[in-house]
Formats: structure tokens, sequence, C-alpha cells
């Protein structure tokens, strides 16, 4: 949904202005992730994970409050809404725990299947065809995703699966945001997505090998780690309230090109050869699913600047 005083500017402005602001949330949660992987070394994911949406949901309210958005859903998306909180609390347990395991830019990589697995499920779910290239290009994905992994020994089995798993989900979970918008308020969608994530990490607390309270510096972190993914996802709410999120699809990518960074230098963590290979493999293989859309932005925003001149 993109704001009516967003429309009163230039198109070509209003969308280096949207870039500007996902670039923005994008280091807030690469950030996030560092923070994240460095805390779970020490804290059960359950606990750092309860902080974090804690947090988030405090910012909810505020922002609930603050413009005045009612709680109560239209009882036609009510379910869409749970399912799509749903698919991001399995995002944040599945990420947590698999970041204990797992090198963070191999980890981030096999993340980044998600929009080849919207791809490979959209003639089921959206009933959207499919074309040859976007066929290659999620095979070539899921050969990446093969080199990271090499079957037999290359990253544990049980972080592998545990970052598929939220990789899927955070592709059901851009799915079901697709079926509400425009539908229900970003605002709503937010806070609910808050409350249930908050739920189901409550939940999961007994999974937990031990609990006990951080010190204060890790406590900090993690108050750290939940005002990132809260300010995170409400630049996204912003950039996507200004364009439509397919023009920004390509920095997403950037996040994976800051995964390898901090890999290497906070943790000392240097993807081998083979592993490199399949990162780069994923991103350009997602990076030809959103390449076309961004160039028929970027020729909008000249045709757009020439008009204006």
């Amino acid at each position: 949904m993109i704001s009516s005083k967003a429309c009163q500017r230039p198109a070509h402005n209003l969308w280096l202005h949207a870039c500007g602001i996902f670039l923005c949330a994008i280091v807030a949660l690469a950030t996030l992730d560092v923070l994240a992987k460095d805390l779970v070394a020490r804290h059960p994911a359950p606990l750092v994970n309860l902080v974090r949406y804690s947090i988030v949901l405090l910012m909810a309210f505020g922002l609930m409050h603050r413009r005045g958005t009612r709680w109560r859903l239209p009882a036609a998306y009510r379910r869409i809404v749970l399912w799509r909180g749903v698919m991001l609390g399995t995002v944040g347990l599945t990420f947590m725990q698999a970041l204990n395991t797992m090198p963070l830019a191999e980890a981030t990589a096999i993340y980044f299947l998600s929009p080849l697995i919207i791809v490979a499920i959209s003639p089921w779910l959206l009933d959207e065809q499919v074309s040859t290239a976007q066929t290659v290009a999620v095979v070539a994905g899921f050969v990446g995703m093969l080199l990271i992994v090499r079957p037999g020994g290359a990253l544990p089995l049980v972080g592998t699966v545990l970052m598929l798993l939220a990789a899927a989900a955070y592709a059901m979970l851009q799915i079901l945001t697709r079926h509400l918008a425009g539908k229900v308020s970003m605002e709503q969608q937010f806070a609910w997505t808050a409350l249930i994530c908050t739920v189901m990490t409550v939940l999961s607390l007994p999974t937990a090998d031990h609990l006990a309270l951080p010190g204060a510096r890790d406590l900090a972190l993690m108050v750290a780690v939940g005002a990132l993914s809260g300010i995170g996802q409400y630049l996204l709410i912003e950039a996507f309230q200004k364009v439509p999120a397919s023009s920004l699809a390509p920095f997403n990518y950037f996040h994976l090109l800051l995964a390898v960074v901090f890999s290497v230098l906070v943790f000392g963590q240097r993807p081998d050869a083979v592993a490199l290979l399949g990162i780069s493999v994923i991103a350009c293989a997602g990076l030809a699913l959103s390449l076309p859309m961004f160039r028929a932005q970027w020729r909008a925003m000249l045709a757009s600047r020439e008009a204006a001149r």
C-alpha cells in the first residue's frame, strides 16, 4: 500500500528515497544477525527470542497507539494474518537455532533460497505460470545450496534442515503478505505478528537446555537485537508503502554480501572456495529473478525524470 503523501513526490525521487530506507533496513537486519549469532553461543535461542520479540511487541503497541489503529482485524483476513505471524515466528525460532551451529555466511545464503522457493511453489499456491528462465534459476539456486551444504559433511545436518525450514517459512510469509496487500493495514500486520511471535517464543521456552538470567551486557545486546528487529521491520514497511516490493528486491542481496563480510571479520569464519561458489550461484539465481523488475523500475524512473524537466 503506497501512502497518499508519498504519491505527491516525483516518481524517481520517491523510488530513490525508498531505496535508501530499504538499505537502512537491510543494515539493521544484518547487524541483528551478527548480534544474535554471538548471543546464541552463550544463551538458549528461545531466551534471546523472548527478549527480542518482547521489545518488538512494545514497539508495536507504541505504533498502534500513535496512529490510533484498532487491533480488531477484518473477519475475512484474520486467519491469513494469524498464519503470517506463525510463519514469521517459525523463521525466528529456526533461524536462531541454526545460527548456533552454522557459519553466518553459509546460513544466510541458504535462507536466501526463499525467493526461489516462492517461484517453485507459485504454480500451486498462486496459480502463476513459471517461465523456463525462472525454472532454470530455481534449479541453479538449489544446486548452489548443495554446493554449500555438500551432503555428507560440510555443514551440520540439523542446522541445515532448520535453515531450510526458515527459508520455506519466509517464502510462505511473503506469499501471505501478498494476499494481505491493501486489505489489512501494515500497523495491524506488524502488531499481530509481534504478538504471535512472542507467544510462540514463550511456548518454546521448555525446549531450552538451560535458562538463566543474562548478565547486564548480554541483556543489553538482547534488547539491541529486539530494537534492530523492530526498526528493520518498520523500515521495510515504510519502503514498501512508497514503492512496490518487487522494485526493491535486488537490494536484498546486499544482506548476503554483508553476511559474508561479517562472517569473516567478526567470527573469523571464511567460506571455502566451494561454499563461495554456492553462495554466488544462489545470489545470481535470485538476481536473475529480480533484475528484470529492477530494470523496469529504473527505466520508469528515468522517464519520469525526463518528463519532469
